[in-house]
């Protein structure tokens, strides 16, 4: 093939068209990507030209040491942030070529009066965007207590600001306790709106197993591209549908952040959230005291009206009670005396009765008498009759057989017999026993 060009000739070749045919600069407008700062100082990045989420074109960039450090502290000192991912600049740019590194925009100056007007228009889109989302004002809707005594706090583990807030709490002057648990988040760079975002979540699962009443982000300070996360759509989404109230102490002393908008309360630095949590235990306890005051006083006046009430109803009482006194007295009176003439009456009554009950008694008990005297006259002489003695004194005896009567006991010939007669005892010796059949018994 003929007139073949090397690939240096073609870069060459390309080099040379692109400085004849272009202009020495343009200006551009394209979305920051892949920015990153060299070691020597070189600031290398895309610029993209996006449509939603699809990238229409993007273009090598490179910013030399010399012009970026110009154009970067410039930016910075009137936008109040540096360069980064996702900034939309107006960026002045010479087209270049490289045999070896290829086609490039070489910048030369960014106008940061046009990131400023950009940063103004994507704030106030979002703006209008939670409030046609009717989001805006609605975390503001969440309950706050009278008094808060359970928070979670979103911040850095090791920023002042948090440090700050922590010492105000626990070491108030009045000696509120305040419980407090900290969801650590990074709060500045490319990666903290996802970490805000991670740890609201974290909070909410864990506020009714702690009891938290209300959600506290802070941080102490910063520079604008410090706090730019704060203005994310995304996260004043997750803060506007927290569940718990969300108060803000980010610590900046220019226009409030969206973040700052969607909150339930702003505050302007961790130590005035602090202190806006004590107030709340403060105002309770001064309200109490108050009340505590007037229900005195509304207690001493009843009082008051009660005592002169209770004089008033003590007199007519009295006079009631006096003349019922008086009255009842009468009534004993007459009762006391008509007692007296029924008790008189039923005493003489009973004398008679029991007189005549006594005369009864004493007949009744002489006929007893009598007859029981009979009865023993007539039981002494049988008893006279049946006396042993007696028996014998009739002309009987009585014999024994070792102490047992003859009748009852066994006799045997040769056995000592007593005989008793009523004047004499007789001993004997059995030498014959015959019974009545006139058997004789040996």
């Amino acid at each position: 093939m003929q007139n073949a060009l090397s690939i240096s000739e073609l870069g060459q070749l390309i080099k040379s068209t692109l400085e004849n045919e272009l202009s020495p600069s343009y200006w551009v407008i394209g979305e920051i990507a892949d920015f990153r700062v060299a070691a020597q100082g070189h600031a290398y990045f895309e610029l993209a030209e996006k449509q939603g989420s699809q990238v229409l074109a993007k273009m090598r960039s490179n910013c030399w040491q010399f012009t970026y450090r110009s154009i970067a502290a410039r930016f910075e000192s009137l936008t109040g942030s540096g360069l980064k991912n996702g900034m939309k600049i107006l960026a002045q740019v010479q087209v270049t070529f490289h045999p070896v590194y290829g086609f490039s925009l070489n910048i030369k100056d960014i106008d940061a009066s046009f990131s400023l007007g950009e940063r103004a228009r994507i704030r106030q889109e979002t703006i209008e965007r939670l409030t046609k989302e009717g989001i805006l004002r609605l975390n503001a809707t969440r309950p706050l207590p009278k008094v808060i005594q359970r928070i979670g706090i979103i911040s850095s583990a090791t920023a002042a600001g948090y440090g700050d807030f922590v010492n105000q709490l626990e070491q108030n002057p009045y000696g509120y306790q305040v419980y407090h648990r900290l969801f650590p988040s990074l709060m500045q760079g490319n990666e903290a709106v996802g970490s805000l975002i991670t740890a609201i979540e974290k909070a909410e699962k864990k506020a009714e197993k702690l009891g938290l009443e209300a959600l506290i982000i802070i941080r102490g300070g910063g520079a604008q591209l410090d706090l730019d996360c704060f203005d994310d759509y995304y996260l004043a989404v997750k803060i506007a549908n927290c569940k718990l109230p969300v108060l803000t102490g980010i610590g900046h002393e220019r226009d409030e952040t969206i973040a700052d908008l969607v909150a339930h309360s702003k505050l302007k630095t961790p130590t005035a959230v602090a202190e806006f949590i004590l107030s709340s235990f403060r105002i309770f306890e001064e309200n109490l005291l108050l009340l505590a005051s007037k229900i005195d006083r509304i207690t001493n006046q009843y009082l008051k009206f009660a005592h002169n009430q209770v004089e008033v109803f003590s007199q007519r009482l009295k006079g009631v009670v006096t003349g019922q006194i008086r009255l009842e007295k009468e009534k004993i009176n007459h009762q006391k005396t008509r007692l007296e003439r029924t008790t008189i009456a039923q005493l003489e009554k009973q004398k008679e009765e029991v007189s005549k009950f006594q005369k009864d008694i004493q007949s009744y008990s002489s006929q007893l008498l009598r007859y029981h005297d009979q009865q023993l006259s007539s039981m002494e002489k049988m008893l006279h009759q049946l006396d042993p003695q007696a028996i014998l004194n009739r002309g009987y005896t009585r014999t024994e057989l070792e102490g047992m009567p003859i009748h009852l006991a066994d006799p045997k010939v040769g056995d000592h017999l007593t005989t008793i007669s009523a004047k004499t005892i007789i001993q004997s010796t059995i030498d014959k026993i015959q019974n009545k059949s006139n058997h004789e018994v040996q």
